[in-house]
C-alpha cells in the first residue's frame, strides 16, 4: 500500500516549521519523515529514499545547498525532486541553488497552500513520459527512457532539468522555442526562476555536450540545430 504513496522528506532546524509542513502533506495523502538538521536529512534520504526532499537553506552542519550537492553526487537521488525553503530573495543565492540540482524555491515565510501547490506541480512534471521517442541527430542520441544522452557512442552525464532542456529543444530542431515557453515546459508555471535560470543551464548542456547545437536567438530565445 505504501508503495502507491509519495514519500517526502523535509529538512529543518525549526520544529515549528516541521510542524506546520508536516500536517499539511500529510492532509494531502503524502507519506511524511522529517529531519532536524543537514547531517540527519542524509541519513534520513538514504533510509527512506523519498520521491521529494524539502531542505531548508540556513541548517546548521551541513546547510541545504551542501545535503542536495552531496545527494545528487549519489546515483539512488539523480532523479529525486528537491525543494529549498529560503528566507534569501536574492536571485544570486537562487542561481546557486538550482546549479547544484534543486528543483524549486519556496520562500519564508512559508504559506502552506504555496507549498501544497508547488509539490503538487513538481509531482505532475516528475518525468518526460517514458512513451516519448528517442532522438537522432548525426552521433548525438538523445533516450528519455534512462535520461541518457551519448555522442559518438560516448555517453555524456547531465543533470535532469539540464537534460528536460536539451530533450525540448532538439524535438523540433530549427524550431526557436521562446524563453517563457522553456520556462512553463521545463520548470512549469508555478515555479518562479528567471532568465538567467535558462542562462545557466544552456551554457552548462553546451560545456556538457561540447558540440555547438544550441543557438541564441537574441531577445527571443534559442534553436537546436547541427
Amino acid at each position: 500500500m505504501e508503495g502507491n504513496i509519495k514519500k517526502i522528506l523535509i529538512a529543518d532546524d525549526e520544529p515549528d516549521i516541521l510542524e506546520i509542513i508536516s500536517y499539511n502533506l500529510q492532509n494531502e495523502g503524502y507519506l511524511v519523515y522529517t529531519a532536524k538538521d543537514g547531517k540527519d536529512a542524509i541519513e534520513k534520504a538514504k533510509q527512506y529514499n523519498p520521491d521529494l526532499i524539502i531542505l531548508d537553506v540556513m541548517m546548521p552542519g551541513k546547510n541545504g545547498v551542501e545535503v542536495c550537492a552531496t545527494l545528487r553526487a549519489l546515483p539512488a537521488f539523480q532523479e529525486t525532486l528537491i525543494i529549498f525553503l529560503t528566507a534569501m530573495n536574492d536571485e544570486a543565492s537562487h542561481i546557486k541553488g538550482l546549479e547544484t540540482g534543486a528543483d524549486d524555491y519556496i520562500n519564508k515565510p512559508i504559506s502552506p497552500k504555496v507549498l501544497i501547490s508547488r509539490v503538487n506541480a513538481l509531482f505532475r512534471r516528475v518525468s518526460i513520459k517514458e512513451t516519448d521517442k528517442s532522438i537522432y541527430v548525426g552521433n548525438l542520441i538523445i533516450d528519455p527512457t534512462s535520461y541518457l544522452v551519448k555522442i559518438n557512442n560516448t555517453e555524456v552525464v547531465l543533470a535532469k532539468k539540464e537534460f528536460e532542456l536539451i530533450y525540448l529543444l532538439a524535438s523540433r530542431p530549427g524550431r526557436v522555442f521562446l524563453r517563457n515557453e522553456i520556462l512553463s515546459q521545463i520548470w512549469g508555471n508555478e515555479v518562479i526562476v528567471g532568465d538567467r535560470t535558462i542562462d545557466v543551464h544552456i551554457r552548462k548542456v553546451r560545456q556538457k555536450l561540447g558540440i555547438d547545437c544550441i543557438t541564441t536567438v537574441k531577445g527571443v530565445g534559442y534553436k537546436f540545430e547541427v
